[in-house]
């Protein structure tokens, strides 16, 4: 991954909120409503794993975790960057990184994958030493979870 990659995969984003004038909305609830507990999404089980190109083949660095929420998974986004360079991206980063692919295992529970293709050029050009995979699970029910180092893998020459 070069950084060329990394740079691209990290977009900052400006958010320009309004106050709305003029109004303002009430709700109420009535003791016959249950009340729902939102729960967040977990990351678990994570691993990481860089291959090296080898001869005319591409590496990889993947990045599997098992994901779980009460409402179900609706996906996982993810980047990887070297510790060296400082980036630790936020939360509101992430939006905009690489989504991995999750396949659900039960109702509740996904095994989402995200892997990154590496060639000979962009291998010669990464940072060597240690890297992180920051992630954020978003749940069907709109609950996010940020693990800013979910897995942590040492890439050398």
């Amino acid at each position: 991954m070069s950084k060329r990659i990394l740079v691209s995969s990290l977009v900052a984003v400006a958010v320009v909120g309004g106050v709305a004038a003029g109004g303002f909305a009430m709700a109420a609830s009535s003791d016959t409503e249950p009340t729902v507990k939102k729960t967040e999404p977990t990351v678990e089980n994570t691993t990481v794993r860089y291959v090296a190109p080898s001869g005319t083949a591409a590496g990889s660095l993947t990045f599997t975790a098992d994901t779980s929420d009460d409402s179900g998974i609706q996906g996982l986004k993810a980047v990887a960057w070297p510790a060296r360079s400082k980036l630790d991206p936020t939360e509101a980063e992430m939006l905009h990184v690489d989504s991995a692919t999750c396949s659900p295992t039960t109702d509740a529970t996904s095994r989402c994958t995200y892997t990154l293709k590496v060639t000979r050029e962009e291998a010669a050009d990464l940072d060597k030493g240690t890297w992180y995979v920051s992630v954020l699970a978003t749940a069907k029910d709109g609950g996010t979870a940020f693990v800013p180092r979910a897995a942590t893998a040492e890439l050398t020459g």
